[in-house]
């Protein structure tokens, strides 16, 4: 963590420090600095090193998706399939609504005299885009926080919201609005609670001396599954047989540091009658 100055003489660089947690991993370098007021709220500037790429990466996708339309659209008028004016706008229009991100740094025209389309890129705000890469700005009405402490703070509701977004499924709480106060309530309980928990399990793996993340574990545990193994009997029965996979090394080891038995369920059987067998044994009845 890097902790600009609240003068705000500009963001200062350091080397990325390695995470308390684990003094073998190194984190990517965060920069703040308080910006100032705006009405009741104070505006605090960071910039994350780690976020930079993403940031690119996500404006040259969809670069490249605004490139490939806007030449369907110049070839479009070229080719004379698109001639009336009106409609060329239109194009343009949906052509800006459909790529909102990276419209602003192009001037498209059209000349309704020669029919033809322009398309230039504008390089100054594209330079101003790049600079801004990995930069997002907070909002507090706190006034008793440092900036690295406002950070701090955001980053752990990010992570309690992280946490609870991994459990939403297993707990049946997506999609749910709520309007109502309790259960808004209860809706952070819930996260709250999501994110100890996923707090004690790093926690048991830091006391075993494992440096690792819950995402980590998730992508790990996402190999072992249930399955439900379908056997259709000659008789007409079926035959369901609800077991888990064999867990690998890697599973086991989880299961070991969480003190857990790697045989998540014991294997069920059930049989089932065919709805045709039902049928035919109600017709001899009668």
């Amino acid at each position: 963590m890097v902790g600009g100055d609240r003068k705000g003489r500009g963001l200062r660089r350091d080397h990325p420090y390695p995470f308390a947690a684990n003094p073998h991993q190194k984190k990517s370098v965060v920069q703040v600095r308080r910006l100032g007021m705006e009405g009741e709220e104070t505006l605090i500037l960071c910039r994350s090193e780690g976020r930079v790429e993403k940031d690119r990466a996500i404006r040259l996708r969809f670069e490249q998706k605004w490139n490939k339309d806007a030449e369907k659209l110049v070839r479009r008028i070229a080719e004379g399939a698109l001639v009336d004016t009106d409609k060329v706008h239109e194009a343009i229009g949906r052509l800006k609504e459909r790529y909102p991100r990276v419209a602003r740094y192009y001037d498209v025209r059209y000349d309704s005299q020669n029919r033809t389309l322009s398309v230039a890129q504008r390089q100054e705000r594209k330079r101003i885009a790049e600079i801004l890469d990995g930069a997002y700005i907070l909002k507090t009405d706190r006034r008793d926080l440092s900036d690295e402490d406002a950070w701090r703070i955001y980053m752990l509701l990010t992570r309690a919201e992280n946490a609870f977004r991994s459990m939403k499924s297993p707990l049946c709480e997506r999609p749910i609005f709520h309007h109502l106060q309790h259960r808004v309530q209860t809706h952070i309980f819930l996260c709250v609670l999501a994110y100890h928990l996923l707090a004690g399990i790093e926690k048991m793996f830091l006391h075993n001396g494992q440096h690792t993340s819950w995402k980590t574990i998730r992508e790990t545990l996402s190999t072992h599954l249930i399955a439900t193994i379908v056997l259709p009997c000659t008789d007409g029965r079926t035959l369901r047989i609800r077991r888990a996979t064999t867990p690998e090394e890697a599973h086991k080891s989880i299961y070991e540091t969480l003190k857990m038995d790697p045989q998540i369920i014991r294997p069920r059987k059930t049989w089932t009658e065919s709805a045709r067998q039902g049928r035919c044994s109600d017709r001899r009845n009668r």
